[in-house]
């Protein structure tokens, strides 16, 4: 009796253990590394299959990455530690640090290596750099038995959720800006006898972004306490909603371009357009669109190593349009000439927009 109840405390302790090391670290992330990379559906990347290293989010041409027309400063919820602040809008948050982008890209490349992710893209020139897809293992479950068989055998237990991050950089009046989205998959059953899986998009966490910003704050030089605080302050309101000129979808938001700008940047890296180009001083993203199609399934993560769909619809060509008159913006979709689109494309885009805004 006596050793069953040395074991069974024991195994309390380790139950406890784990608890506290799931609070302490709730994101540690292991890359896929050599494991075949996710695909993702088309709808999401609007990419074709074979380029595996091109940025989801789309890759974007230098012209874009220079800065455009100066705009002029409008009051954001901000506050700083040295060169390091951070600014917030909504449910967005990115940094601003006055140090030149070519002297900040080797401390944000070695953030991701240390933070246990692989770069599927890193390409200083264009200020993008995205990781490959990987598993946060503090999801996993930290019972006696996952602890013994996790040390044999470290990929008999796995979560069905993946993620990749994407990070910009661009220079500003003030500094260099650098914003981080997120992109997440999810595997799921396909019937109802749990015999095939497929993995498919699962929506875009915020919290999660604002972690990853916070940590590389702490990267750059700022302390752990001084970071918590950083984020937690501000409320950094802001309304986005949908509206209609001359019979064309727009959504409103009661701030200047230069937010707006920034905002609208960060929800199109966060909600998976293709962004081809990007001319500040006109206040136009060019970005490609596929239409989501509800009766297309995805295969599972095998099943996409020995097929390829040979119907993916085509991806669209448009113009995301940012317009400002002081302290009111309007974001509109134009065709790929410039005009004014009032398709149903444009409008499923236009409520993408204001939902990733609000």
């Amino acid at each position: 009796m006596k050793q069953i109840a040395r074991l069974a405390l024991l195994a309390l302790c380790a139950q406890l253990a784990a608890c506290s090391v799931l609070e302490s670290e709730r994101i540690n992330y292991k890359s896929a590394g050599k494991a075949p990379s996710l695909e993702v559906p088309p709808d999401l990347t609007q990419l074709s299959r074979d380029t595996r290293f091109v940025v989801p989010g789309g890759a974007v041409t230098a012209s874009g990455y220079q800065l455009g027309q100066a705009a002029p400063n409008m009051p954001v919820a901000a506050t700083a530690v040295g060169d390091v602040r951070i600014e917030r809008a909504g449910n967005q948050r990115w940094l601003v640090v006055n140090r030149p982008a070519d002297q900040l890209w080797g401390p944000v490349r070695e953030f991701w290596q240390e933070s246990g992710f692989l770069l599927s893209t890193d390409q200083a020139n264009l200020g993008i750099m995205e990781t490959d897809w990987a598993e946060n293992r503090a999801k996993l479950p930290q019972d006696m038995i996952r602890g013994f068989l996790g040390k044999v055998f470290d990929s008999a237990y796995s979560t069905a959720e993946r993620d990749r991050f994407r990070t910009r950089l661009e220079r500003g009046s003030n500094g260099t800006e650098i914003y981080i989205s997120h992109r997440g998959m999810i595997e799921v059953y396909d019937s109802a006898q749990k015999d095939k899986t497929v993995w498919q998009p699962r929506p875009a966490d915020p919290e999660l972004e604002t972690e990853m910003l916070r940590r590389l704050m702490v990267k750059l030089g700022v302390s752990e306490q001084q970071s918590q605080t950083l984020v937690a302050a501000g409320t950094g309101q802001a309304v986005a909603r949908v509206d209609k000129v001359d019979n064309t979808p727009v959504v409103r938001l009661d701030e200047g371009f230069d937010r707006a700008w920034r905002r609208v940047g960060l929800t199109l890296d966060r909600t998976g357009f293709t962004v081809e180009d990007r001319d500040r001083s006109k206040g136009l993203y060019f970005v490609r669109y596929v239409a989501p199609n509800p009766d297309r399934k995805e295969p599972g993560f095998f099943g996409r190593l020995f097929t390829r769909s040979a119907n993916a619809a085509p991806p669209l060509k448009y113009q995301i349009a940012v317009r400002s008159e002081g302290n009111a913006t309007t974001v509109s979709v134009l065709d790929a000439q410039g005009a004014a689109e009032a398709s149903a494309n444009a409008q499923r885009i236009v409520q993408v927009i204001a939902d990733d805004l609000k």
